[in-house]
């Protein structure tokens, strides 16, 4: 017994008697209704690392690495899914598998707003550092500009900030400076400027 690509339903004839499409016009629907959702997958895709520009966590680079293998997984399984529907295989555990991934991009990049415009400015902590270097990549949507400062907190040893260019011009390797952090709506540590002492 296979099931319909289009609607699920298990059906023992080239007919779907759930929706009545064949199993030609179910793949093409199937397909057609894939590459609108990895079209949103994409474009939340897009708005969630310039997001992460505009309100950093302080594990950026952490989420940023979460986030690729996440847009890695998605894709691949995009591609499957498409290879097997045209082969009309069995995909109902990959089409649901696929639908989690869809919001995820969204869900993250929303968390970064909400947690940084719902923050007060009145729980800002200050911690004085040194810029030890400075790393700027570019990109086509905004690209990613680093002050590596010596961290002030337990464990790590350096501190990438993602900063504007004016911040990135203004500050040399060796400056003395003053990070600020907020600690998030929702609890996520996020990093608010950088100024000099």
């Amino acid at each position: 017994m296979t099931r319909c690509l289009d609607c699920g339903s298990p059906r023992l004839a080239d007919q779907c008697p759930a929706c009545g499409l064949t199993s030609a016009a179910a793949e093409v629907m199937f397909r057609r209704r894939l590459w609108r959702r990895t079209s949103v997958f994409l474009a939340g895709s897009l708005l969630f690392p310039y997001v992460s520009q505009i309100y950093p966590p302080l594990e950026l680079d952490l989420m940023l690495v979460f986030f690729g293998l996440i847009f890695f997984l998605a894709l691949t399984l995009a591609v499957i899914l498409d290879r097997r529907a045209r082969k009309r295989q069995e995909i109902e555990v990959l089409k649901r598998i696929y639908a989690g991934f869809v919001p995820l991009p969204w869900i993250l990049a929303a968390t970064l707003v909400v947690n940084g415009r719902a923050d007060t400015a009145k729980n800002i902590a200050y911690y004085p550092t040194t810029v030890v270097s400075k790393f700027n990549m570019k990109g086509i949507v905004r690209g990613s500009r680093r002050l590596v400062v010596r961290s002030w907190r337990e464990g790590p040893r350096f501190e990438r900030l993602a900063v504007d260019l004016d911040d990135f011009e203004r500050f040399k390797v060796g400056d003395p400076v003053t990070v600020a952090i907020e600690p998030g709506a929702l609890g996520i540590p996020w990093y608010y400027g950088v100024y000099r002492r």
